[in-house]
């Protein structure tokens, strides 16, 4: 499993989506199964872009589903297509 925590770089909305995009591609090409996303509690503003990324057409074609981890609200979760 691959992980990516925001934590240092949740002020800049161009770091977040390069380091989403940089994740998910890797995961891809490495045959990961699953991506942990942490972008921590907080406000839940991070949390909701980090699913507005996701939501979007050509990045939903590379995952089949994504999990929010129900004892742990800062930690998303991602299932990558086999």
């Amino acid at each position: 499993m691959l992980t990516l925590d925001l934590h240092p770089i949740f002020r800049n909305n161009r770091d977040i989506e390069l380091a989403l995009r940089e994740i998910l591609f890797k995961a891809v090409r490495t045959g990961e199964t699953v991506i942990e996303i942490i972008p921590g509690k907080g406000t839940g503003q991070l949390r909701k872009r980090v699913l507005a990324f996701l939501g979007q057409r050509h990045i939903r074609k590379l995952y089949d589903r994504v999990e929010a981890d129900q004892s742990n609200t800062g930690r998303i979760l991602v299932h990558l297509k086999p």
